[in-house]
């Protein structure tokens, strides 16, 4: 792959991130993880995809398919392992 394909997967990564940080809200720090498992999962998906064979919305040698499939699925995971409560019915109160 060349560098334009890398910068490529990095900003749509980046913005699919964003766009889910607006949907589902947060502050500031819950931007930063959904940006990094953004890229961890479109990384891996492109991988993945990769390395199977699969040949689905190829740009170039970017298996953007996988990349945004991995991508949902890391924010979908975070997002949900973020809403786990470490003792479920206990207050942060004294």
């Amino acid at each position: 792959m060349n560098m334009s394909t890398y910068i490529f997967g990095w900003i749509l990564a980046t913005l699919l991130g964003a766009v889910f940080h607006l949907w589902k809200d947060g502050g500031f720090w819950k931007l930063v993880v959904y940006i990094i498992l953004s890229w961890i999962g479109f990384f891996l998906g492109h991988v993945i995809a990769q390395s199977a064979g699969f040949e689905f919305m190829n740009v170039g040698s970017l298996h953007l398919g996988g990349g945004i499939l991995g991508s949902l699925v890391a924010l979908f995971a975070g997002h949900w392992f973020s809403r786990i409560e470490s003792f479920p019915g206990q207050s942060n109160q004294g």
